[in-house]
């Protein structure tokens, strides 16, 4: 499935929550102040996948070099499978790696096994049980990867 990686711009926003709203039941779903909240962050960076002009979804992270943290990764159920998210997640990764990032943080609910299977497949490992860490008293992994430097150009 061909998809567009591009910047997040602000007329996007309504979709981007639309999609987070349909990936993510309530309570871990992001509220509208919520994303407006990390969307607006110093250090946040969103890339979006679009299908000719329908977003099929997002990244969005937050970085303090050398230290970032993956806020959430959305894709509309009908692309999942194709590789839109493994897209998305490499794009940003080489983005933060470029600007220094070493480490990269994120939390998953510890019952959602296919979203722990992704991160997996893609070098994260499990660091902590965050006990009661989403409304209704359910449980996150902390997962970790290191990212290797990127070669500068010397010229």
């Amino acid at each position: 499935m061909a998809v567009a990686i591009r910047q997040y711009e602000p007329h996007d926003f309504a979709a981007l929550h639309k999609l987070d709203q349909a990936c993510f039941p309530p309570g871990i779903a992001y509220s509208k102040t919520m994303l407006r909240y990390f969307l607006s962050q110093p250090g946040a960076e969103c890339l979006v996948a679009a299908d000719g002009t329908k977003i099929v979804g997002f990244i969005l992270s937050e970085e303090n070099p050398p230290l970032a943290h993956i806020v959430t990764l959305d894709v509309a159920e009908s692309y999942r499978r194709h590789g839109v998210g493994t897209e998305l997640l490499q794009e940003n990764e080489s983005h933060l790696a470029f600007r220094g990032v070493r480490t990269v943080l994120l939390e998953t609910a510890t019952s959602n096994d296919a979203g722990i299977a992704f991160w997996e497949r893609h070098g994260y490992r499990r660091e902590a049980v965050l006990k009661n860490y989403y409304p209704g008293r359910l449980d996150a992994l902390e997962m970790r990867k290191k990212l290797s430097a990127t070669p500068r150009s010397t010229s």
